[in-house]
C-alpha cells in the first residue's frame, strides 16, 4: 500500500521545481510552461482526477466520507486532507482535518486505517480561516 502523501508530495516537488527556476528578464520570459514542460505536466498526477472528491473507505470497505480539499502548509507541503462526512447535499456535512500520512492506496481506494464514520463525525470539526 502507497501513501496518498508520498503521491501528493511528489507532484508538489515537480511543480515546485518550475517555480524555483533563473531569474526572469523583462520582455523575455515565457508565462505558464514550455512545450517540453507540458509534456511533464500532462503524464504527471492530477490531485483534481486522482483524490480530490474521491470517496475514503475504512479497512472493511465502508464509505466513511469523501475528501473535499487539501490543505498546503507555506513550506509548500501537502499536510492535512479535509474529509466531508455525513451530510445530504452538503447540507450538515461535518468536515475533518486528517493527515495525510494516515491515509493508505489500496487496490484503487483511499483507505483510513482505524476509521469509522462516527469516529470521524466525532472529530473536531474544521473550519477555514477568515
Amino acid at each position: 500500500m502507497r501513501t496518498i502523501a508520498s503521491l501528493v508530495l511528489v507532484a508538489l516537488l515537480v511543480a515546485s521545481s518550475a517555480v524555483n527556476c533563473v531569474a526572469q528578464v523583462a520582455g523575455s520570459s515565457v508565462i505558464g510552461v514550455t512545450g517540453t514542460e507540458l509534456r511533464e505536466v500532462a503524464t504527471g498526477w492530477s490531485a483534481k482526477k486522482q483524490i480530490l472528491g474521491k470517496d475514503v473507505y475504512n479497512p472493511a470497505g465502508e464509505k466513511i466520507g469523501s475528501i473535499t480539499d487539501l490543505i498546503v502548509a507555506p513550506n509548500r507541503s501537502v499536510s492535512y486532507a479535509i474529509v466531508g462526512v455525513g451530510g445530504f447535499l452538503g447540507m450538515r456535512k461535518h468536515d475533518v482535518a486528517v493527515p495525510m500520512s494516515q491515509f493508505k492506496e489500496d487496490g484503487g481506494k483511499i483507505v483510513l486505517p482505524g476509521a469509522t464514520k462516527e469516529a470521524l463525525k466525532a472529530a473536531p470539526e474544521f473550519e477555514y480561516a477568515k
